[in-house]
């Protein structure tokens, strides 16, 4: 016998099963019957294997298979709807992709369709937390997400990649590209907090909320620990946790743009992350149990709205066009004074900025190093000015703490990669 294709009817009828084991459980707790289990799914799988294999000695097999399924998928439908009343169709579409992928392992795709079953099972078990995110569902998120679709396919690929405009400044095509970036990373984020679901608990807040902004997050838990919950550890690992987040941003920003300086940028913003993380859960294991209903419209503003767009691609553009001006004038220098000053507001935009210049040639990689840097320095000591003046003292020694361990480890980390790629 051949072990290839004994292999590949092992995988056949696993997948069957996995796929059928799901189905099973995500009934069992609702006591309903469905027209196919484990063992059924699994034998849809190894027809479609069958039919793809007979199919090269009985021309025209695969369709009268193919029929054969589609009826008793059809009856089964048929009989769920009058006998019981229910019309949802996701079991006989599963057991659909499920024949699809007995043919896909036979002509010899084991890894797609392999890749395709874990997917389809990850879908089917998300339902619930689907269903939640659909019920909390808006217009304005509709809007945002057929905004971003615009944004990405329609007014992109329109826009010229070059530079344009006094002193040849502004690249319109670069500009929106980075808006479009930024604007899909906080939607991800956004789509995040939707499916949790607004949840009790200053960690899960700083958690969710850092995934767009680390620093609204630290404005509306300083202003809370201030004025009505003075939970000292709570509220400072909730801004510890979302700054944490932002080292976190900052890497896959760099990674997405230009990969080798971000392989650069690693050993630092993973060494800050890591401890971060480690001070969060310190902080976290010795807070206290609360019951609060937190007002978060300042974190989970949806962030595809047009004027935010715009916003992004302005500060963007300026940014992108200053550092050209300025390194192109003063050198080195000029770009570490803008790196200064949009890390007063930004850190999102500079780091696409310097990384889209290291990337094109137009920088070189270590002052576009330095210049992420000294924009996350910067930023991360406005956020603790802000805690500062929104939460007080006590507040604000805490979340120095956990910058003086995060910031410190940063600079140990770049100055051991400075002396490694020397």
């Amino acid at each position: 016998m051949d072990f290839a294709v004994i292999q590949s009817l092992f995988i056949t009828l696993i997948m069957g099963f996995m796929i059928g084991m799901q189905r099973t459980l995500s009934i069992l707790p609702k006591g309903e019957h469905n027209f196919a289990g484990s063992r059924t799914f699994a034998l849809i799988a190894l027809i479609g294997y069958l039919s793809a294999w007979l199919g090269d000695t009985i021309e025209g097999f695969i369709f009268i298979s193919a029929a054969i399924v589609g009826l008793l998928l059809a009856v089964s439908y048929y009989l769920k709807v009058t006998r019981f009343h229910k019309t949802g169709m996701t079991t006989q579409i599963a057991a659909v992709v499920t024949y699809l992928l007995g043919l896909m392992v036979y002509a010899g795709l084991q890894n797609y369709a392999i890749f395709i079953a874990v997917v389809l099972v990850v879908l089917l078990e998300i339902k619930p937390r689907l269903q939640q995110f659909e019920a909390h569902l808006s217009s304005t998120d509709i809007n945002a997400a057929v905004l971003l679709l615009a944004m990405s396919f329609i007014v992109l690929p329109v826009l010229p990649d070059k530079m344009i405009g006094p002193y040849e400044l502004f690249n319109p095509y670069k500009t929106w590209l980075m808006a479009v970036i930024i604007a899909a990373i906080s939607f991800v984020g956004y789509a995040a907090i939707k499916l949790l679901g607004q949840k009790r608990g200053v960690f899960i807040t700083g958690a969710a909320g850092g995934l767009i902004s680390s620093t609204a997050v630290s404005i509306s838990l300083s202003q809370m620990f201030h004025r009505q919950f003075p939970l000292l550890n709570n509220y400072a690992g909730g801004v510890a946790i979302a700054c944490t987040f932002m080292y976190l941003r900052v890497l896959f920003e760099a990674t997405v743009i230009h990969p080798d300086l971000a392989l650069h940028l690693a050993p630092a913003y993973l060494a800050a992350s890591v401890s971060g993380l480690g001070f969060s859960y310190y902080l976290y294991t010795h807070s206290q149990s609360a019951d609060i209903n937190f007002d978060n419209s300042a974190i989970t503003k949806n962030p595809l709205q047009l004027s935010e767009a715009i916003k992004f691609g302005i500060l963007f553009g300026i940014i992108y066009g200053a550092i050209a001006f300025t390194q192109t004038r003063f050198g080195d220098i000029g770009v570490y004074i803008v790196s200064l000053a949009s890390g007063i507001t930004d850190v999102d935009a500079i780091t696409l900025s310097l990384s889209e210049l290291a990337r094109d040639d137009k920088l070189v990689m270590t002052t576009a190093m330095n210049g992420i840097v000294i924009a996350s320095v910067t930023n991360s000591l406005v956020k603790l000015g802000i805690v500062f003046w929104l939460g007080g003292g006590r507040l604000g020694w805490r979340v120095t703490q956990f910058f003086i361990l995060t910031l410190g480890l940063m600079g140990g980390a770049l100055y051991l990669t400075e002396i490694y790629y020397r």
